[in-house]
């Protein structure tokens, strides 16, 4: 039987550093969801759960695609440990599943740069090479100092020994600078990714037990989220880093149903109204050509949209997909329909754009936002397309799923 490997993101809604910073969005993706994101996506985790005690942070979670442990007061506060929220998530898992997971994982979402990979890794370390405990770390090559003024924290003479001295080498003796490649490797904790024995956490209440073994990571990556600067920082870091990451994106094994909005998704959100009070919008004739290869494929499709519009209705019908319109419920319907298709709701690929898509992001296993689709929706979509609506998204969906020349 696999193995059970549940990763813990500890978010809680209170920071003081930065107000609300576990949904601050780097790259248009808040913090919490972007470390789901790379979670689901790793190797060999099972479940993943966001420990939290704020309701939006839990939206955007669960909208992920991840658990949500509801983190009690007494673990919630200011002083309140990551292990004690993922010793509680354990507990929690238990409770839900009648059985506990093999591997823990203690996932940071304040670490906007975390990879699948190095979450892939750390698991790895104690799965198969029989560590107890593994964490991310960077190659470090600085030298650290510490500015004791001479004397230590009880008013004796610092590790210089010299009360004159003022700082001194931590890991370096000053009056001796030795040469990079003379010098053993310091490894740097980047603070991402930690991975331990569940029942060898249970007895030792702490993630560094056993055998530790380090997992090496890219140091370009490594970046802690604490202050508005880094906050800022990470933004400006995120169209280069961000550009090297694995996409989850879905392919056909993993959807039976594509289900479209219309307005800001298939069109660009603006109307134009001429002077009889005539409503167009403009389309993009590469998203009939994706829609139409969708449908060869054999995929079910439907375009549910709030709006009544005879425009939608005969976009709909030239695409010779079904239309649900004038919909105040969108989620109430889209479950209706999929009862009636036999088509499970984990199995359908939703795309959006607006707040009011929210509810069907929460039904579906493959929630998809457009490129600039408001920051929430894009928040809690699972993939992002690269192309605004209006302008192409629906036919690089399709090209997601059967590939780029569309062939079913």
């Amino acid at each position: 039987m696999p193995a059970t490997v549940l990763a813990v993101i500890p978010a809680r809604g209170g920071s003081k550093g930065v107000p609300a910073k576990n949904l601050a969005p780097v790259g248009g993706v808040p913090l919490v969801v972007r470390a789901v994101r790379e979670c689901l996506a790793a190797r060999h985790v099972t479940d993943v759960v966001v420990s939290t005690d704020d309701p939006a942070i839990a939206a955007a979670a669960s909208g992920a695609g991840a658990g949500v442990v509801e983190r009690p007061p007494a673990i919630a506060g200011d002083t309140a440990t990551s292990e004690a929220a993922v010793l509680h998530a354990m507990d929690t898992h238990r409770e839900r599943h009648g059985t506990d997971a093999d591997v823990v994982l203690l996932v940071q979402c304040t670490s906007p740069f975390l990879d699948r990979e190095d979450v892939a890794a750390v698991a790895a370390a104690v799965l198969e090479d029989g560590a107890d405990s593994s964490l991310t770390v960077a190659p470090f090559h600085g030298f650290l100092w510490r500015d004791g003024s001479g004397t230590g924290e009880d008013g004796t003479a610092g590790e210089s020994g010299d009360a004159q001295d003022g700082g001194y080498g931590v890991n370096h003796d000053k009056s001796f600078r030795p040469r990079r490649q003379d010098r053993p490797q310091d490894l740097l904790e980047t603070g991402a990714a930690y991975a331990m024995r569940a029942d060898g956490f249970r007895t030792a209440g702490h993630r560094f037990f056993g055998r530790t073994q380090p997992v090496r990571t890219d140091p370009a990556r490594v970046l802690e989220i604490d202050d508005p600067h880094e906050l800022a920082r990470a933004r400006a870091l995120a169209p280069l880093l961000d550009a090297r990451r694995a996409p989850a994106l879905p392919g056909r094994a993993d959807i039976d149903a594509v289900v479209l909005d219309f307005d800001g998704t298939q069109t660009d959100d603006r109307v134009l109204v001429d002077s009889e009070g005539r409503e167009l919008v403009a389309v993009h004739r590469g998203d009939g050509l994706g829609i139409a290869a969708l449908r060869r494929a054999e995929l079910k499709l439907l375009v549910l949209s709030t709006e009544q519009n005879p425009v939608v209705a005969a976009r709909a019908r030239k695409l010779q997909v079904p239309v649900l319109h004038g919909i105040d419920r969108k989620d109430l319907a889209l479950k209706q329909w999929c009862e009636e298709q036999g088509i499970a709701p984990e199995r359908v690929l939703y795309v959006g754009n607006d707040v009011n898509d929210l509810p069907c992001f929460g039904l579906v296993g493959w929630p998809v936002a457009v490129a600039g689709a408001h920051d929430v929706v894009r928040g809690a979509a699972r993939a992002v397309t690269s192309v605004p609506g209006g302008f192409g998204a629906i036919r690089e969906i399709a090209s997601w799923i059967l590939g780029p020349t569309l062939e079913s």
